[in-house]
């Protein structure tokens, strides 16, 4: 579900109501994942109205894919090393 949240945060900022519409995710549910991904940080909250509106945040994936990138390199780097049971 959060991916599914992140692909559509990708396209367009979106509140709560379009994420339900989006996915048939009950609103509890949705509101569920969207704090985890601000805690997170990758997801930033703009108040309009009495709407919140949710945007992903770009530096955040840059700094994930950079990670993923860092244990990719490992990963070659330790083909051939094996620790002795």
């Amino acid at each position: 579900m959060r991916a599914r949240i992140v692909e559509l945060l990708a396209a367009e900022t979106l509140c709560t109501c379009h994420l339900v519409a989006e996915t048939g995710a009950r609103q509890t549910t949705i509101s569920h994942h969207l704090r985890i991904l601000r805690a997170a940080g990758w997801v930033d909250t703009e108040p309009r109205g009495r709407f919140n509106y949710y945007r992903l945040r770009a530096e955040a994936l840059e700094d994930l894919a950079a990670e993923i990138a860092s244990l990719a390199d490992a990963a070659r780097a330790s083909v051939g090393r094996q620790r002795p049971c």
